[in-house]
C-alpha cells in the first residue's frame, strides 16, 4: 500500500508505527547530512538523525498538521547536531574518514579527473565550515544546504528577519575569511612543490 506525508502521520498519531517508515525513507538522508555538516562525525550524525526520527515519533501529538513535516523534524536534528558539537573539543577533519561516508556530495557518474577536483574542494569546504561554531554553520547549512529562505530560518529560529540577516553575514565573513587563507595556505604549498 503506498502511502503518503499526510497519511504517515495520521498514521503516527493514532499509535501505528508503520506510518514511521515512509518519514524515514523521506528524510533520513537529508537528516544525517545536515547532522553530520554540523558535527563533522558520521557516526553521530546516523545516531543522531535515528534519535531524532524515535521523538518525533513520540511527540507526533506535538505536531501540527497545517505546516510541512522536514522544517518541524530537521529543527531537531539541528537542535541535537549542535548540542553534540558544543559538546566536541576537537576540530574534526576529513582524515580518517572513508570516502564513502561523503557519497551523498558525489556527482552519480563524475569524470576521474572531475572526481579528484571535486573530493578535493569537498575536502576544503568540509573543513573550512568545521572551522565555524555550531551556531554559524547552523545558519550556513540552514540557508545553502536545505535552502531555507530568510523568513522559514527567521521563523524557525524564532528570531527577527533582521538578526537572522546578520547571523548570516557574519558567519559567511567568517567563512570567507577561513576559505581565503585556506587558499593561500594552498597556493604557498603549491609554489614549494613547483
Amino acid at each position: 500500500m503506498q502511502i503518503n506525508e499526510i497519511q504517515a502521520i495520521a498514521l503516527l498519531k493514532n499509535g501505528d508505527i508503520s506510518g514511521l517508515e515512509y518519514l524515514v525513507n523521506q528524510y533520513q538522508v537529508k537528516a544525517v547530512q545536515t547532522a553530520f555538516l554540523i558535527t563533522g562525525d558520521p557516526y553521530a550524525a546516523e545516531d543522531i538523525t535515528q534519535n531524532a526520527f524515535l521523538r518525533a515519533a513520540e511527540r507526533i501529538g506535538q505536531f501540527n498538521d497545517q505546516l510541512p513535516f522536514q522544517p518541524w523534524f530537521i529543527r531537531t536534528v539541528i537542535n541535537e547536531a549542535i548540542k553534540y558539537a558544543k559538546k566536541q573539543t576537537r576540530n574534526t577533519s576529513l582524515d580518517g574518514y572513508d570516502e564513502s561516508v561523503l557519497d551523498w556530495l558525489k556527482d552519480a557518474k563524475p569524470l576521474p579527473e572531475k572526481y579528484v577536483e571535486d573530493a578535493e574542494l569537498r575536502n576544503q569546504v568540509f573543513n573550512a565550515l568545521m572551522r565555524l561554531s555550531p551556531d554559524e554553520r547552523k545558519v550556513i547549512i540552514q540557508r545553502h544546504f536545505l535552502e531555507m529562505n530568510e523568513a522559514e530560518m527567521a521563523n524557525d529560529l524564532n528570531r527577527p528577519r533582521s538578526t537572522v540577516k546578520w547571523w548570516l553575514h557574519t558567519a559567511r565573513k567568517k567563512l570567507r575569511f577561513i576559505w581565503n587563507g585556506n587558499q593561500r595556505e594552498n597556493e604557498g604549498v603549491n609554489h614549494e612543490n613547483s
